[in-house]
């Protein structure tokens, strides 16, 4: 799978970040959700899943660019196609 770069809330890139991936999904890199009250909120939680938190900017401004009537180049290219963070 390749992935490209969507955009982040971060300085320099760092976590939180969205990228869109060659089959059509989105992956979403954070900081893996860990308070228990919030963690026993979550359905349907499969063995391997995990949940990561990102702030509804990050969300609401991808969506702007993505979405038609945005900015036709609103989001470069990462160079840098790994998920690492």
């Amino acid at each position: 799978m390749r992935m490209r770069f969507l955009g982040s809330t971060s300085e320099a890139g760092a976590c939180p970040t969205l990228y869109e991936t060659d089959r059509g999904t989105i992956v979403v890199q954070g900081l893996q959700l860990t308070d228990p009250e919030a963690l026993a909120d979550l359905c349907h939680a499969l063995d391997g899943e995990t949940a990561v938190e990102v702030p509804r900017e990050l969300i609401t401004e991808i969506a702007r660019r993505v979405l038609p009537g945005g900015p036709a180049s609103a989001y470069p290219a990462s160079a840098d196609t790994s998920a690492t963070g």
